[in-house]
């Protein structure tokens, strides 16, 4: 039996696991958390990465042989020329970076971004952060001799193996790596051609040309740690998710955790001028049209708390309303929006009397409110050409019965809730076994599911129509 680990770094955590790579089977875990914030030192993911491999490793029936890293996407990873970061990275949810993402999409246009980057950037992308640094940083600017993403980071720390905790830089002859998925995310990548665009890059970031990683593909090998255990690839923590749960064609993904994700297989590149729909790159040599909101899993915990009680409270009260909630419409952008482009919106509370004013409503409002902003991801996917069968629920609050409830009623296709799982450390694994084999495919691993068919399109449609009234009368969007 060949062992091999997966690791997803994510915004909150780093959690591995050590999977059987014939059956797909996992037979170890291990976890850390990571520090709070929107600005965090990679040396802490590193540090977490460390501790989340050894208590895997720690329960393994034997010896690992190939790695793969997912981490989350966007991520902005500065090193000086020695190797050190420059200054702690940002992450994805840091929205610091709106009026350089106006002024990007300003100069050239949005069909312009939408034709040479596939996405339409916003304060996530990793190009906009950099475009902050240079105005509002630039003596650090100056020192930045490469830029990395998370997992480009972690995978770099694992090639070099050993380095001793008091050393701020590492000690490695290793050459920093990537893959075309998470590279797609960064807002200077042709997801078409398959290659960094430099000038895009150099327009960002004041003029600067940092070296960037060397682009590997979906089987090749990012070279080996010290004990001589191969690493993969890796990939960004979305087409993690996606390489997990071995889409097809028909199939979109909805996942709930900290941000809202809604992404599918595609053969093709898109390019969306409304830059809704990111066109990224996956871990296969295919295409991943995604869909992003800021706002999710968090949702239910922020209203769970104001009602004084915990999720499964929370789902009984939204369970015991009816749909539509008594005529409450959330707005649930209680960090700021991605999708729609709002990154210093609110939340928003509506539509409420005195009969209504409820907790099962305002309940049922917050799962509502929360699934129709991903409603309308799909909505957008199907205007770029994908035809969703089915949709597949993971996340944490995939596991709440009145998410799972909501969801076909306001996807208007039948949901599928796969076992729970870390399924971005799944497909990163699934990624390792993949290149440890050598095999022209990645390996077939079973996806257990439960299914969940849609009830009554006529209420669905409603909720909808009053969620999509509210935002447009409020934002406009």
């Amino acid at each position: 039996m060949s062992l091999v680990m997966g690791i997803d770094s994510s915004t909150q955590s780093t959690k591995a696991i050590v999977v059987d790579a014939g059956t797909g089977r996992v037979l170890a875990e291990g976890r850390a958390d990571h520090p709070d914030g929107t600005e965090v030192p990679a040396q802490a993911w590193w540090a977490a990465c460390r501790q989340a491999m050894a208590l895997a490793a720690a329960d393994a029936p034997g010896p690992v042989e190939a790695i793969a890293v997912a981490g989350q996407q966007h991520g902005l990873v500065t090193l000086d020329a020695a190797g050190a970061e420059v200054r702690p990275a940002l992450l994805w949810n840091d929205t610091r970076s709106a009026p350089q993402a106006r002024r990007l999409v300003g100069q050239t246009g949005p069909d312009a971004w939408a034709r040479r980057t596939g996405s339409v950037p916003v304060a996530s992308f990793t190009v906009t952060k950099l475009a902050w640094l240079a105005e509002h940083e630039p003596a650090n600017a100056d020192r930045v001799a490469s830029v990395l993403l998370p997992h480009d980071y972690l995978t770099w720390r694992l090639a070099g193996a050993s380095v001793a905790a008091q050393e701020e830089s590492p000690r490695t002859e290793a050459e920093p790596t990537t893959d075309r998925g998470d590279a797609s995310g960064t807002g200077y990548f042709s997801p078409a051609d398959g290659g960094w665009l430099p000038d895009v890059l150099a327009d960002a970031f004041g003029g600067r040309t940092p070296q960037l990683p060397r682009i590997l593909g979906p089987a090749d090998a990012a070279g080996r740690t010290r004990d001589g255990v191969l690493l993969a690839a890796g990939t960004g923590d979305n087409m993690g998710a996606a390489l997990g749960l071995g889409l097809e064609p028909g199939d979109v993904v909805v996942s709930l955790g900290t941000s809202g994700t809604v992404f599918a297989v595609a053969d093709r590149p898109t390019a969306d001028p409304t830059g809704a729909v990111a066109g990224f790159c996956d871990a296969t040599g295919h295409f991943l049209p995604l869909v992003c909101t800021l706002n999710a899993a968090r949702v239910l915990t922020a209203t769970a708390q104001l009602l004084g009680t915990d999720l499964a409270g929370l789902d009984a009260l939204a369970l015991a309303a009816e749909p539509g909630a008594g005529g409450l419409v959330l707005l649930p952008y209680l960090d700021g929006e991605r999708t729609p482009d709002l990154p210093d919106a609110a939340g928003t509370l509506t539509g409420m009397r005195r009969a209504n004013c409820t907790p099962e409503n305002l309940a049922r409002a917050a799962v509502e409110g929360m699934l129709c902003g991903l409603a309308d991801g799909l909505a957008a996917l199907r205007e770029v050409g994908v035809a969703p069968r089915r949709v597949l629920l993971i996340g944490g609050a995939a596991r709440s019965a009145a998410v799972r409830a909501v969801a076909p009623l306001l996807f208007g296709v039948p949901v599928d809730v796969p076992e729970p799982a870390e399924y971005v450390a799944l497909g990163a694994a699934r990624q390792a076994a993949w290149a440890l084999a050598g095999s022209a495919e990645p390996p077939a691993w079973p996806v257990p599911s439960a299914r969940h068919e849609v009830a009554d399109d006529a209420d669905g449609a409603a909720v909808r129509a009053a969620y999509t009234a509210v935002r447009r009368q409020v934002h406009g969007a």
